[in-house]
């Protein structure tokens, strides 16, 4: 996003991505396809998507030229007005107000269209819904994607022609493996596109890992290529500089550099606090009637607001992708981890039958619906240097509580009761990730804060304009910089801000 705009005021522009570019054909079929899937570069797997595990979350992100939005969910929401007014950021202007045409030209640069197609599964959301006293809560979601025919290929629809041909979707449901369709409306086919047509370089498979201050102005960047089994060093300099690696690319580098002397020692001592989720719980429900099928659609097709701070969406992968098989386990609500257990081999025990059949399900993704439960309330955490259980005891980054009296958890009582009347819907079980259940941590695909806003370092990481305190010409502006929680998927507010920090932004001279 802000390689366009900056190109677009007349600066050369260079952007430097850890993970590789993708062609349609590249995307895995199915999440079963791992070296096309997943990143583990050690394995020798260079895919889209990344599992981060922590002591207190377990966090989903993405790789590559285009960044998170090759593997999201292409759902694209305003917050609701609470998220403006809370938070680090709430006294630095009247942000609903102010980010309001930033939101209009981020819906237009992202193609932001209502769902048109809903299914079985949304119809059974909207009646819980009218049965939880919640009638009018339920609508489809708006989502960055192309309803031109479906499978049909045609001229740019969003930029006058500027813009590269794109696929009307075909409901498949694999969004989040990578649209081998040409659909979804991922950064490569907006802003980065439009950005190299402006002469924006893009150097993929290469890590920043320093930017140091040279006394003279401006930055040095030290970086590293790596491809397979070839690596190489890069050194490169530039007048200003902008970190949107998201917060596990962003935060870790600044941590690293502040411990630096020769980094940015100066970086505020916020850096790392207010770290938050959308205090999320991910909950499946498998169906063994093969009546069902969940597997069709866009990845995110309908939500239910549920009371004032929650809301329940669905969510899907396509056909043939049940990589999430290795890690269901039945799911029980209950404080203990003990409790939690016991009550899963209940469950079980007591439904053998039902069980049998879900596990033996031939299609993991066809037959299984995902529930994704968000609330705005806040609860944050820290991510700091350190080892941990959870890492082996590998150097890297951790999570510290910011409350211990108030840990993140995954064990949401609305969520569950929510699941298991969709359950007895479509005649299913309730299942969790074997994470949530035994160790109660919860998964989010929404990390965000950790280099807040605030008026000055001790209250924040960068000021309103996403500048560093103390490092002229360093700017972060990605989820990182979130300094409160949305309570909504949060794509189309990091766009937002984006597009209101390049306004700030002065042309080339």
């Amino acid at each position: 996003m802000c390689a366009l705009r900056l190109a677009e005021r007349g600066y050369r522009v260079l952007m430097v991505e850890k993970g590789r570019r993708f062609r349609r054909e590249d995307f895995a079929e199915n999440n079963w396809q791992l070296d096309r899937w997943l990143w583990r570069p050690e394995l020798g797997w260079r895919g889209i998507f990344k599992m981060s595990f922590f002591e207190h979350l377990t966090v989903l992100h993405g790789i590559g030229v285009g960044g998170g939005s090759l593997v999201y969910a292409n759902t694209l929401q305003v917050p609701r007005a609470e998220f403006f007014e809370q938070g680090s950021w709430a006294d630095l202007g009247d942000w609903e107000q102010e980010l309001r045409p930033h939101y209009a030209t981020a819906k237009r640069m992202l193609g932001v269209t209502k769902n048109p197609r809903l299914d079985a599964a949304d119809a059974v959301l909207e009646k819980i819904g009218a049965a939880a006293g919640s009638p009018d809560g339920f609508r489809p979601t708006d989502v960055g994607v192309c309803f031109a025919e479906p499978g049909k290929s045609v001229p740019d629809p969003y930029f006058g022609g500027a813009g590269p041909d794109r696929v009307g979707c075909t409901f498949c449901g694999g969004c989040m493996t990578g649209c081998r369709v040409g659909a979804k409306n991922t950064l490569d086919t907006n802003y980065l596109y439009l950005a190299e047509r402006l002469g924006v370089r893009i150097l993929e498979e290469t890590e920043v890992e320093a930017v140091r201050p040279l006394p003279e102005g401006g930055y040095r960047i030290e970086a590293q290529y790596r491809s397979g089994d070839r690596s190489a060093g890069r050194e490169l300099f530039a007048d200003r500089v902008v970190l949107a690696g998201g917060v596990l690319g962003t935060i870790p580098l600044l941590l690293r550099l502040r411990d630096d002397p020769q980094g940015l020692p100066q970086v505020s001592p916020q850096l790392g606090r207010s770290l938050r989720t959308n205090n999320e719980a991910l909950i499946g429900v498998i169906a063994p009637d093969r009546r069902w099928d969940f597997s069709q659609g866009v990845a995110i097709t309908s939500i239910l607001r549920t009371d004032e701070h929650s809301h329940l969406e669905l969510v899907r992968y396509g056909a043939g992708s049940g990589f999430f098989r290795l890690l269901a386990f039945p799911h029980h609500f209950a404080p203990a981890a003990w409790r939690r257990l016991a009550g899963a081999l209940v469950e079980v025990l007591s439904h053998p039958l039902a069980w049998a059949r879900a596990w033996g399900v031939s299609d993991f993704a066809r037959q299984t619906q995902i529930l994704l439960y968000m609330r705005s309330l806040e609860q944050t955490l820290s991510l700091e240097l350190g080892r941990s259980v959870r890492t082996g005891f590998l150097p890297g980054v951790v999570t510290r509580l910011s409350d211990p009296a108030r840990p993140p958890t995954a064990l949401l009582e609305p969520a569950t009761d929510l699941a298991r009347r969709f359950a007895d819907e479509v005649g299913g079980v309730v299942a969790s990730l074997l994470t949530e259940t035994l160790l109660g941590v919860p998964t989010t695909a929404h990390i965000m804060g950790g280099c807040v806003m605030g008026s000055g370092p001790d209250t924040g990481v960068i000021d309103s304009h996403h500048r560093v305190f103390g490092y002229d010409g360093l700017y972060v502006i990605d989820g990182s910089a979130l300094s409160a929680n949305p309570g909504v998927n949060p794509a189309l507010t990091i766009t937002a801000l984006a597009e209101r920090a390049m306004q700030h932004i002065d042309r080339a001279r």
